[in-house]
C-alpha cells in the first residue's frame, strides 16, 4: 500500500496536467457551440472576464492582504499591458480563429504556445540553452516537434468522416479550397493569440518580481480585461446591441464553464 500511496503521490502532478487538459478540451467544444450559435467572441471575452473578477477579487483581497504590495504606476502600466496581451488580443483571435476552424483544430494549434514562450524566454534571457545538456536538446526538439504538428495541423487534409448526428454541408466545396483558406486563416489568427500569450506569461514572470502576489495581479488583469474588452467589443459590434444578451442556454454554459477551467 505504500507503494502505491509513494506512486500516487508522485504522479499527481502528471494526472493533474491530464484532467486540465480534458478540462481544456471541455471547454473549446462549449465555445465552439456557443460561437456556432451566434454569440460575439467579443462579448463572449468580456463576459467570461467579467465573472472571472468577481470570483477572484474576494479571494485576493483577503489572502493577499498583508503581503500585497503598494501600487505604483510602473506595476499598473505592466498590468494594463497584460490585460490587453492575454484576454484581449490573445482571446478574441483564438475564438475568431476557432470560427473559421473547429475546436479540435483550435487545441492542436494552440501547442505552439511553449515553443513561442520558450523562443521568447531565450530571447529575454530568462531561459539559458546549453546545446550539450539533456534538457535544453529536449526543448528544443520539442519546440521543433510542436511547431512543425501546427504547420502538419494547418496544411493537411484528410478525408471527411460522415457522422450519423452530424447534418451533412450541402454547400460544401468538394474541393476543399475553402476549407483550406479557411484553415489557414484561422491558424494564423491563433498563431498570433498564442504569440500574444506567449508575451503575456514572459512579462508576467518580470511583474511578478515586483507585484509577488498571484491572486491580486490575477483579478486585477481580469478587471483591467473586462473593461478594455468591453471597449473593443462596443467598437466591432456597435449597431447590434443584442449580441450582449444572454440566457441560460449554451453562451451562458460557456462563458461559467470557460472561467472555471480558465483559472482553476
Amino acid at each position: 500500500m505504500e507503494g502505491m500511496h509513494d506512486l500516487f503521490v508522485r504522479g499527481k502532478p502528471y494526472l493533474a496536467v491530464i484532467f486540465l487538459q480534458f478540462g481544456l478540451a471541455g471547454m473549446d467544444i462549449i465555445s465552439k457551440v456557443a460561437l456556432n450559435e451566434g454569440m460575439s467572441n467579443y462579448v463572449f471575452v468580456v463576459y467570461r472576464h467579467a465573472v472571472a473578477t468577481l470570483v477572484i477579487a474576494p479571494f485576493a483581497f483577503i489572502l493577499d492582504k498583508k503581503q500585497r504590495p503598494k501600487m505604483t504606476l510602473p506595476i499598473f502600466a505592466k498590468l494594463a499591458v497584460l490585460s490587453i496581451l492575454e484576454p484581449v488580443i490573445d482571446q478574441n483571435m483564438y475564438f475568431i480563429g476557432m470560427k473559421y476552424t473547429t475546436a479540435t483544430f483550435a487545441a492542436s494549434m494552440s501547442n505552439i504556445l511553449p515553443a513561442l514562450t520558450f523562443v521568447m524566454a531565450c530571447i529575454f534571457r530568462l531561459e539559458k540553452v546549453r546545446v550539450k545538456s539533456i534538457p535544453s536538446q529536449a526543448k528544443i526538439i520539442g519546440t521543433v516537434a510542436t511547431v512543425g504538428g501546427a504547420m502538419m495541423m494547418t496544411l493537411l487534409k484528410g478525408p471527411m468522416v460522415h457522422l450519423f448526428w452530424a447534418k451533412s454541408n450541402a454547400h460544401q466545396n468538394p474541393t476543399g479550397a475553402i476549407d483550406l483558406a479557411h484553415s489557414i486563416r484561422g491558424a494564423l489568427m491563433i498563431s498570433f493569440g498564442c504569440l500574444s500569450w506567449a508575451s503575456f506569461m514572459i512579462l508576467q514572470a518580470i511583474t511578478l518580481r515586483t507585484y509577488p502576489t498571484e491572486l491580486s495581479m490575477t483579478a486585477w488583469i481580469c478587471l483591467l480585461g473586462t473593461g478594455e474588452g468591453a471597449i473593443v467589443a462596443l467598437v466591432m459590434e456597435r449597431g447590434n446591441p443584442s449580441v450582449w444578451s444572454i440566457n441560460w442556454d449554451t453562451k451562458f454554459l460557456a462563458a461559467l464553464y470557460s472561467v472555471i477551467k480558465h483559472h482553476s
